[in-house]
């Protein structure tokens, strides 16, 4: 009686040390994910912060240029603007298609590796 008591009782610390064991694993693969995640989306701010800026110098030359062909500086400023109303006008009626959906289904799928 006492023999199956014990084995009883060893067969319970396994299972309890697996359960410890698995639990540990989730702690450590939710870790691995969150790390990756963060580190991911650090990365992709800094290249757009920079994008950004390139992107705002480059404005400003093609405005001055613009501005100069046309003959008055602001009007240039005025065509840069122009056409950055009419992209930011397309992309607000694709939002879901082209930015939203995309954007969901990377962090799904970097969540899910």
């Amino acid at each position: 009686m006492e023999n199956q008591t014990t084995a009883i009782e060893s067969l319970w610390d396994r299972v309890r040390d697996y359960i410890e064991t698995r639990i540990e694993l989730l702690k450590l693969k939710s870790v691995d994910k969150a790390a990756g995640l963060v580190s991911g989306l650090v990365t992709r701010i800094i290249l757009v912060i920079i994008l950004i800026i390139f992107i705002a110098l480059l404005n400003i030359g093609v405005a001055l240029w613009l501005g100069d062909l046309l003959g008055e500086y602001y009007y240039g400023f005025f065509a840069v603007a122009g056409f950055y109303a009419i992209t930011g006008l397309i992309l607000y009626l694709g939002r879901r298609k082209w930015i939203k959906g995309p954007i969901s289904n990377m962090m799904i799928k970097k969540l899910m590796d």
